[in-house]
């Protein structure tokens, strides 16, 4: 023992006996003691816990926060059912609203709008045309102020990255520029770009606001304004033109019967309208919406249970590492009349009130940290963001931690104290013994033992080989699964759409632009690697609709789409479908299926020849369509017949897109409206990749300091452990140098065990992990490459060993030799 006033103190009430005081005295006393010992120690352990509770709480309760927000926000904001879009002036929404299954209806005008000075950036909401919105329907969620009242004409409610961008919020003013009515007619018939030389009109904001569909914001939105129903009527002219008959009017409607009425009111609306008139299912977008935020919301629980398991490897290790030294320091007092159940307690009560010390901790962290959530797509629909405390996910990770370590403590020192004072034989290492036959330096031959020699002294030596080798490993497969989310997140052509640049030319059977010069400009481009002649029309597959697109490339040369098996279609009579069709449809390639164009009655045999993503497109996604050659196309179709007719052009590799596109918007003399990029049109389950893609980057950095934290805990101990040993070779002979060089192999040598074992693991774990992530969205896999983790792992585990052993070498330069010997 250290001295001869503790041994004292724990020898009284051993040999007094009698009475529970008096039975847990001894164990108290040494709790007194262990903690003045061995206080470094178990302020690591409290943070490690703290760490590791305060990451699992903080991402679970963010998972959970962050599957229900768009239904949160659902349940307050009187959601639309449905958007009701004829694009005609002058439209009858009254006979609309009297439709049996309506039960709200709010208005908007579509064409005509007004500009904020100072911010041109800012979207401006379409206005309202009646003072149904933010009222009865798409009423939203307030997050800071006020919503407007509907009869003042200056009164406006703000988007939250409307305060981001422009710094203004609840209280400030704004000032609206309004068009003349000329100026509203002329930009309505498409004569000239609206401009802003009508009245102005002060604003001052009194809210900001958000809801599920209608003033969602996306993710690089500048963010919006909304005025009210007065301004409309204040400055109806300016906005809908001096006549209106150029006005536009569509509605939100929220139905009785939710999405169940939509079909009935579909037929109602035409029969209204007198022909088929344009919807959108708002309750269908929000259900992919949900399904984005589930996804990120699965991606947070994931990464919040692979850093808890791992955190059970590294604690728990160190918790059994501390209590097998506590154990055996206690075999003196076993000795003396110290009960096995006295000596139990006694270990294993060190790490257990550590541990509810960074339990406590941790939860602290947890709530401070809960303003950050949720992520994603998600935190654009939170109805109350700010500080949450989650006492579910709080309570459930308290209490299941402090029961694993309480539990491993207690058997652990349990198991120890049964096994009493007899030392355990060292079990040697081949390598400790190859390097003694190389007849290295002694103090290396002895931190490689110290290293990889186990038993009862070499207790520490486990734990640290596993930490090294699990945070390699956990931070190389975090990285690399990073690689693969990055390279979706950039490349759009792992999900099919290979085409950079495109117009739509045509609609429902017309060309409104000169398809024929458009192609040829593209095709002399040269920086244009394929360009293709694209008719787009629904037609039903095996009774299923499906959207097809036709494959004619011009001047030959066919675009590079990747076909995920099979070939692409090459005579009429074959076709190719997306992989998510063939799927619902249950056919494979090979078969030969009915497929019918605008007559479902007039089925044609067309052989599946392969299985490619589609076009990314307004009205289907890439896993929705198919392909269909050019001479298929005309078979179903015909030329004249189609939905869309788009040119689809295809740049080199390095080329510049946005350079492209200006240069056919001149050649064929187009404003910059005409050649889109189309990467506007986003693929959702790319952009539900953007919303984790920072979460494999936190997952390796919580590995990394959890491992560096164990093992510098292990190396501690360690060094205690072998004080008896470090000192007898100081009696030798042995430097203070050389003592640190025993330290500083035997780090070293942990570091090569972490690298050898934790690259390749982790590199194939990491790759493992996004094909099974790829081939379930899915998405074309490439093998990722964390080329910069790989190329700074070594040096950066090199560093990391070296500073974590600088204390505890020093710790074995200074031993008081004396000292040492005389207490073992």
């Amino acid at each position: 023992m250290t001295s001869t006033t503790s041994q004292t103190a724990l020898d009284r009430p051993i040999r007094a006996g009698g009475g529970t005081a008096r039975v847990w005295r001894p164990v108290w006393a040494w709790l007194r003691l262990d903690l003045r010992r061995r206080w470094l120690s178990l302020l690591t352990l409290a943070l490690l816990v703290t760490l590791a509770t305060g990451v699992v709480m903080t991402a679970t309760a963010g998972a959970r926060r962050g599957a229900s927000a768009l239904d949160r926000i659902l349940a307050v904001t009187s959601p639309a059912t449905v958007a009701a879009a004829p694009n005609e002036p002058r439209f009858n929404w009254d006979a609309v609203r009297r439709l049996p299954g309506v039960e709200a209806l709010g208005t908007f005008l579509l064409t005509g709008n007004f500009a904020i000075e100072g911010h041109p950036e800012v979207e401006v909401s379409s206005p309202a045309m009646d003072d149904e919105g933010m009222r009865t329907v798409e009423r939203p969620a307030v997050l800071a102020g006020r919503l407007p009242d509907p009869a003042r004409v200056d009164e406006a409610v703000v988007s939250p990255h409307f305060v981001e961008t422009t710094g203004l919020s609840v209280g400030d003013t704004v000032t609206a520029l309004l068009p003349t009515p000329a100026e509203t007619d002329a930009a309505a018939l498409n004569e000239e770009p609206i401009s802003y030389s009508g009245p102005r009109q002060r604003l001052t904001i009194v809210g900001v606001v958000r809801s599920g569909w209608w003033l969602r914001e996306p993710q690089d939105s500048p963010g919006g304004i909304a005025a009210t129903f007065a301004f409309t009527e204040a400055y109806r002219e300016n906005l809908v033109g001096a006549t209106g008959d150029a006005a536009i009017v569509n509605a939100m409607v929220r139905l009785r019967d939710g999405a169940a009425g939509i079909p009935a009111f579909q037929q109602a609306l035409d029969r209204v309208a007198r022909h088929p008139v344009e919807t959108l299912n708002v309750v269908a977008d929000e259900r992919s919406y949900r399904e984005t935020t589930t996804f990120e919301a699965v991606g947070l629980a994931a990464f919040a249970l692979a850093a808890y398991l791992a955190a059970l490897v590294l604690v728990g290790q160190a918790v059994i590492r501390f209590v097998i030294g506590a154990t055996a320091d206690l075999d003196v007092l076993r000795t003396l009349g110290l009960s096995t159940r006295q000596a139990t307690v006694a270990a294993a009560a060190g790490p257990v009130l550590a541990s509810a010390a960074g339990v406590l901790a941790g939860a602290g962290a947890a709530v401070a940290a809960s303003p950050l959530f949720p992520i994603g797509s998600a935190a654009l629909v939170e109805p109350d963001p700010g500080v949450h405390t989650d006492l579910l996910v709080i309570v459930a990770v308290a209490g299941v931690t402090l029961l694993l370590v309480a539990v491993a403590a207690t058997t652990t020192a349990f198991a120890a104290s049964v096994r009493g004072v007899r030392p355990a034989r060292p079990r040697g290492s081949a390598v400790a013994r190859l390097a003694y036959r190389l007849g290295l330096p002694v103090p290396v031959q002895t931190g490689v033992r110290f290293a990889l020699e186990t038993g009862r002294a070499g207790a520490a030596v486990r734990p640290a080989l596993v930490g090294a080798v699990v945070g390699v490993l956990g931070v190389l497969g975090s990285l690399t699964f990073q690689a693969g989310v990055a390279d979706a997140v950039a490349n759009p052509a792992r999900f099919g759409q290979v085409f950079a640049v495109g117009s739509y030319v045509g609609f429902g059977g017309h060309d409104v632009a000169p398809a024929d010069d458009l192609l040829r400009a593209a095709a002399a481009d040269p920086d244009v690697l394929a360009v293709n002649d694209t008719r787009v029309d629904v037609a039903t597959v095996e009774r299923r609709p499906v959207t097809l697109f036709s494959l004619d490339p011009v001047a030959g040369h066919p675009p590079s789409i990747q076909v995920l098996s099979g070939r692409l279609p090459a005579t009429p009579g074959e076709i190719v479908l997306a992989p998510g069709v063939a799927s619902r449809t249950g056919v494979s390639v090979g078969d030969v299926l009915t497929v019918a164009g605008r007559d479902p009655a007039a089925g044609t045999p067309m052989r599946l020849t392969g299985l490619a993503f589609a076009p990314q497109d307004p009205h289907t996604t890439y896993d929705e369509g198919g392909w269909v050659s050019a001479g298929g196309y005309r078979a179903l179709f015909t030329d004249r017949l189609f939905k869309f007719h788009e040119i689809r052009v295809e740049v080199r590799a390095g080329a510049s897109a946005s350079a492209v596109r200006d240069r056919l918007n001149a050649a064929v003399g187009a404003d910059d409206a005409f050649i889109l990029l189309l990467d506007d049109i986003p693929v959702d389950e790319q952009q539900r990749f953007r919303g984790i893609a920072v979460l494999p980057r936190l997952l390796g950095a919580f590995l990394g300091v959890l491992a560096v934290g164990a093992v510098g805990h292990a190396l501690f101990v360690g060094v205690r452990r072998r004080r008896h040993e470090v000192a007898v070779l100081r009696a030798l002979g042995t430097t203070r140098w050389q003592a640190r060089a025993i330290v500083l192999t035997q780090a070293a040598v942990i570091a090569g065990v972490g690298l050898a074992a934790g690259v390749p693991v982790g590199v194939v774990l990491g790759r493992a992990l996004w094909r099974a992530v790829a081939m379930s969205t899915p998405l074309i896999y490439a093998p990722p490459v964390a080329a910069l983790a790989l190329a700074l792992v070594a040096p950066a585990v090199a560093v990391a060993a070296g500073l974590l052993s600088t204390v505890p070498a020093r710790r074995a330069a200074r031993l008081r030799v004396p000292d040492v010997l005389r207490a073992e």
